[in-house]
């Protein structure tokens, strides 16, 4: 990717049970010890990306936009712009969704339904954001998502009251993810990575 040679690429996936640390990640911000992550099978891994500790999960759309942003925009507006791509993708599925100033990611009614985490590297952006679709919110009971102590998670699936077909979230965040970034977007079959 860093020599211009790659195409701009966006993973869609889910994780099985899994906390991830960004680099301002604070160690009480978990609250399981070791025993009680490997009991429950939950991994912890450390990613080189921003933000805190936060969860991803089955249920939960994942999406790592592999994109060359030298000649597209700045960090921040890269930032917005995944805000509002999301927001747009949610309001496919009649979920009105917005921004919450001063924090980072997609609130509804003052809950966090998507994280953001990023780095740029080279002009390149890696990692991405996670939404909640249909997995279970106990997860981040164990954890201070994202740093922030004041404020809940919520789901897809909890505001609209039913299970919501994941292969419409991935199509509405790759149609979204085309029209906010400029890009024409190319299906791929699954493969393995």
């Amino acid at each position: 990717m860093h020599d211009g040679k790659q195409p701009n690429t966006l993973l869609l996936l889910e994780h099985p049970h899994v906390y991830t640390q960004g680099r301002l990640s604070q160690q009480e911000h978990l609250l399981l010890s070791k025993n009680q992550l490997d009991e429950r099978g939950i991994d912890l891994v450390e990613t080189d990306r921003g933000g805190q500790i936060t969860y991803h999960g089955p249920g939960q759309l994942v999406a790592y936009p592999v994109v060359n942003l030298r000649d597209w925009g700045g960090p921040l507006r890269y930032v917005r712009t995944l805000e509002q791509i999301i927001v747009e993708s949610l309001s496919s599925f009649g979920i009105a969704a917005g921004l919450v100033e001063g924090l980072t990611g997609v609130w509804v009614g003052g809950q966090k339904i998507a994280a953001i985490g990023v780095k740029i590297s080279r002009g390149v952006a890696h990692h991405g954001f996670s939404i909640n679709v249909n997995n279970d919110l106990s997860y981040f009971d164990h954890i201070v998502p994202c740093g922030i102590t004041d404020r809940r998670v919520t789901s897809m699936q909890q505001i609209v009251g039913d299970v919501i077909d994941p292969a419409g979230v991935r199509y509405s965040v790759a149609y979204h993810f085309g029209q906010g970034m400029g890009f024409t977007m190319v299906e791929n079959p699954e493969t393995s990575l």
